[in-house]
């Protein structure tokens, strides 16, 4: 599964990306204005530190000008993804950018319903939002199950990009049931190295060592 940053700030991002496993990023309107920076500046600094996708998400709601935001976002570097919302005008944005060529993510998706159309629509990513399901009472993690037997059953190429992740147990069940990317924020991303035994096991390796008096170099 790949690992993907959900973040626009390109000196935590670049951070994150020297340690070699971070194959994207995914950004959006409201982490853009967290940023306090220029979109467009943003999205240059994270392209040049990331080679893989990064999703940079249009603004606007109606179709001929979602296209016209997505080709114009698509021009800051070869690794932009057109990020477009499941409306019915995203999705003909959507059909009309991937014919084109561009690569398109469609966020916002909350049914597998909602998923069918995006990878009919030629989707290059789908983004279910986990979380926000989970915190209205929903099973964010039956969806990408759901989605993933979809796109099993007719050989549709979009990847199941699990979004809205919360917490780390989310991207540990988003690889069990087969999503194909999981985007997180720097915090979590952070928090999957992380296992108490993993610690106390290094210190008593550690104070075993130190009482042999040796050195390795």
């Amino acid at each position: 599964m790949k690992l993907f940053i959900d973040s626009a700030d390109p000196k935590e991002i670049a951070s994150l990306a020297a340690t070699g496993l971070v194959d994207g990023v995914t950004t959006n309107p409201s982490l853009a204005a967290k940023s306090g920076q220029s979109l467009f500046d943003a999205l240059a600094a994270i392209c040049d530190v990331v080679k893989g996708s990064v999703s940079a998400e249009v603004t606007a709601t109606e179709t001929e000008r979602m296209i016209a935001e997505g080709k114009k976002l698509a021009r800051i570097a070869d690794n932009i993804t057109i990020k477009v919302p499941l409306t019915w005008d995203g999705l003909r944005a959507c059909k009309s950018l991937s014919g084109d060529g561009h690569k398109v993510n469609v966020t916002l998706c909350f049914s597998p319903n909602q998923a069918l159309l995006a990878a009919k629509a030629g989707a290059t990513f789908i983004s279910p939002f986990i979380g926000r399901l989970d915190d209205a009472g929903h099973d964010g993690m039956a969806l990408i199950r759901e989605i993933r037997h979809i796109y099993d059953n007719y050989g549709y190429k979009t990847e199941i990009l699990a979004a809205s992740i919360r917490h780390a147990t989310h991207v540990r069940d988003a690889a069990l049931v087969g999503a194909d990317v999981a985007t997180m924020p720097p915090a979590i991303f952070r928090a999957l190295v992380s296992h108490p035994l993993t610690d106390k096991g290094l210190a008593a390796f550690l104070e075993d060592w130190k009482k042999t008096g040796q050195t390795i170099l």
